[in-house]
């Protein structure tokens, strides 16, 4: 069984910075990654919504947006259209294809959230990822009581990000996931 950590802490305490600063680190000692990055969109200094991101093609759409107009089925977060299609075709894409890939691998996922979940392909690639004997490094939102979010907390090793923590959270985990590389 790989390495499986999760990271949770208040949304825009760093988690996606805490990830990326991981990818970097282990692309740079040799250590596949793949999975689903995300990012926010934004207009004039206000986050509007959302980036997805396939790490291993670069391909990009929208996750969500406050001006996103839907197709089929009406999906909000708050004042976010979930764009379905995207999350779907390369979100949940983007771990399946990770999956895919020879050992070792380690499956990034920024994040499981309340957007993410809205998604039963991305439920179901998160837990085929799981299943998998690879290594894992997600980030989970911190007040989710879903199904897939608590066993993440139970089955991973879980790190809280906090302002004093931060920093240095970074380097914690890729110590622990660089201890694969062989």
């Amino acid at each position: 069984m790989g390495i499986r950590i999760g990271i949770t802490g208040k949304p825009r305490i760093g988690k996606s910075t805490i990830i990326k600063a991981a990818i970097k680190r282990l692309k740079a000692e040799g250590i596949a990654v793949g999975g689903m990055l995300t990012a926010d969109i934004r207009e004039g200094g206000v986050r509007v919504g959302f980036s997805l991101e396939d790490i291993n093609t670069g391909e990009k759409g929208i996750l969500a947006h406050v001006h996103h107009r839907q197709t089929g089925p009406k999906v909000k977060v708050g004042k976010y259209a979930v764009n379905l299609t995207d999350l779907d075709s390369i979100g949940a894409n983007s771990i399946k294809n990770a999956l895919a890939q020879p050992d070792p691998i380690i499956i990034i996922v920024d994040e499981i959230g309340p957007m993410e979940l809205k998604s039963k392909k991305f439920i179901g690639a998160v837990e085929e990822a799981i299943e998998s004997k690879k290594s894992m490094l997600v980030a989970v939102h911190q007040r989710s009581e879903h199904e897939l979010v608590r066993r993440v907390r139970k089955e991973f090793e879980m790190f809280e990000v906090t302002q004093d923590n931060r920093d240095e959270m970074a380097n914690h985990v890729i110590q622990r996931l660089s201890g694969l590389a062989v």
